[in-house]
């Protein structure tokens, strides 16, 4: 079987059809994933609470919070380790009620990896079909399958502790396809490796789930790997989904102060609506020290409290100062930490609030560079910040 072949039987579409649009963006795509109004209560804690999601083929979804946000068992009631309180789940059409673990067209693959460490590689990719029943030649051929697909067929031989943590990590991967689930589950999966290899394995994750179609759901905290990974990211706090985007419009859009702190680095300015157009709003604000004139799409009405979000990038940092006087303020360099491809900076305004500025090492010599205690001025354009309601 060839590498065409074995895709087309995991995702049980012999010649899928290129859209456009990616299926969630579809009014009349059927989501393959149904998670409707989904509660978990242990005792008095709502762990889980009242939560909605369509989930679609092929997609790469991140489940992102902090700890005790949800997302775990949200996760294990997908799997069917933990049973809801109230609500359903829905896999492709059928009702999850009732349905034990190891009925459902479900593989999880855990944060340990949870390898035996007394059976080979191949021997533990294996280890779900022979339970499975599986013939000989079946078991045979479908793992030199997944172990070339994972870039490990000369290593099926070796033992989980003669392996690196990234190749552990895909054999847990393989032996979590081996038996073409149509819904792969993974809790935390780059959890347990350093920061180089994570980011290189963030890439393999992302190629094989290309190139095999199935559909993968990823818990995990680390916002940065959320926004490598994923085609959509939900947010969750406190039992709920807060907000489902595209990485791009989580980070660029968020839709609370929540958000906004949770994913990346943010300024928040609290103000009041001076003047509220179409699309535009004018903000007084006491922490910048000058008015802020934000390019939106929201209604507000006068003299509402409303914070404006700006992240640290989108800040333009200059000696002289510069045209405008709206989104134009003044300030005092406090800490400056180098970072080898940027620079982030620490600014007290005049009103006494410190902001975060980072700015690209883009050249060796960048010429006379900030210092300390040295006065800037810092301004931004009108579609570079966000007006934030709740």
């Amino acid at each position: 079987m060839n590498a065409s072949e074995l895709k087309s039987t995991i995702t049980g579409v012999a010649n899928p059809v290129n859209t456009e649009l990616p299926l969630w963006k579809q009014p009349d795509a059927t989501p393959f994933v149904r998670i409707e109004n989904i509660t978990k209560k242990f005792d008095d804690f709502t762990a889980v609470d009242n939560v909605s999601l369509n989930i679609y083929k092929k997609e790469l979804f991140c489940l992102l919070g902090g700890s005790g946000s949800g997302k775990s068992t949200l996760l294990r009631m997908l799997a069917g380790f933990e049973n809801p309180t109230s609500g359903r789940i829905i896999i492709d059409g059928v009702d999850m009620e009732g349905i034990q673990p190891w009925n459902r067209p479900i593989n999880m693959m855990f944060q340990s990896y949870a390898l035996f460490p007394h059976l080979s590689v191949a021997d533990n990719i294996a280890f779900g079909l022979k339970r499975q029943g599986a013939s000989k030649h079946d078991v045979k051929t479908r793992v030199a399958e997944m172990l070339d697909m994972v870039q490990l067929g000369h290593l099926g031989k070796r033992k989980p502790h003669q392996l690196s943590g990234g190749q552990r990590q895909r054999v847990a991967l393989a032996r979590s396809l081996v038996k073409r689930p149509k819904l792969l589950l993974l809790d935390e999966p780059l959890g347990a490796l350093d920061k180089k290899l994570r980011e290189e394995t963030q890439f393999e994750i992302m190629n094989l789930q290309e190139d095999l179609g199935v559909t993968f759901v990823v818990v995990t905290h680390d916002q940065e790997e959320a926004m490598t990974l994923a085609t959509r990211i939900g947010v969750m706090n406190q039992g709920l989904i807060v907000q489902t985007d595209e990485p791009h419009d989580v980070y660029e859009y968020p839709n609370s102060r929540f958000v906004a702190e949770f994913i990346g680095s943010v300024n928040l300015f609290e103000g009041f609506v001076t003047e509220d157009n179409v699309d535009s709003v004018r903000i007084e604000s006491k922490e910048a020290g000058c008015p802020l004139f934000v390019a939106h799409g929201i209604s507000c009405a006068p003299q509402q409290r409303v914070h404006v979000a700006l992240r640290p990038e989108k800040i333009n940092m200059t000696r002289v100062k510069p045209a405008q006087d709206d989104n134009c303020m003044k300030g005092e360099i406090i800490e400056i930490a180098y970072m080898g491809s940027l620079s982030v900076y620490r600014v007290r305004l005049q009103s006494g609030k410190e902001i975060r500025v980072t700015q690209p090492n883009f050249a060796r010599d960048m010429g006379e560079r900030f210092t300390w205690n040295e006065q800037v001025f810092l301004s931004w354009d009108v579609d570079s910040s966000v007006v934030l309601t709740s």
